[in-house]
């Protein structure tokens, strides 16, 4: 891990922090997944839900409002989560991309323990419709604006991940 102060983001203390994110789910595309972001108590969020592999559906993710993190000069994001043995990924996005566009890390956690996941902003890589955008290096931290999390690749069933915080430094 990377030394240096960390700076938070999101402590989930406030019920407004929680609120700040929506589902973002395969049924945009005919699947039938869902997802939602929840207070879990005491600071605690949890992203939660069920992925469905019906009508070639297969992924679910909650990303949050647009605003300005103040993440210029930040080298990683960490965050303190306990999974549910599940593959996550954590995502940023910028402004100007298309939709479907998004810088993502995969956040693999073991069942049922709290860590604290280290993420460079150098190891985000580009992605869009599921596959890898050639050519895209990781992005500008000054212009990040949205931050989630999302849960893919085949992996049909209920899944939740839970999210005490999240830094950057």
């Amino acid at each position: 891990m990377t030394e240096g102060p960390l700076r938070r983001l999101l402590d989930f203390d406030d019920p407004a922090e929680v609120a700040l994110f929506a589902p973002v789910d395969d049924v945009v595309m005919g699947g039938r997944s869902a997802s939602r972001l929840v207070a879990a108590g005491k600071g605690v969020a949890a992203f939660e839900g069920v992925v469905s592999l019906e009508n070639n559906g297969g992924f679910a993710s909650v990303r949050s409002a647009s605003r300005d993190w103040g993440t210029a000069g930040v080298h990683a994001f960490v965050l303190r989560v306990r999974g549910d043995g599940r593959r996550y990924r954590f995502n940023v996005r910028t402004p100007g991309s298309m939709s479907a566009f998004r810088y993502e890390a995969p956040l693999e956690v073991a069942a049922g323990a709290w860590t604290k996941v280290e993420i460079p902003v150098e190891s985000l890589r580009g992605k869009a419709f599921g596959r890898a955008v050639p050519l895209v290096g990781p992005p500008d931290p000054a212009r990040i604006r949205q931050l989630g999390f999302m849960i893919s690749d085949g992996q049909a069933g209920p899944f939740r991940l839970e999210i005490d915080w999240i830094a950057a430094r």
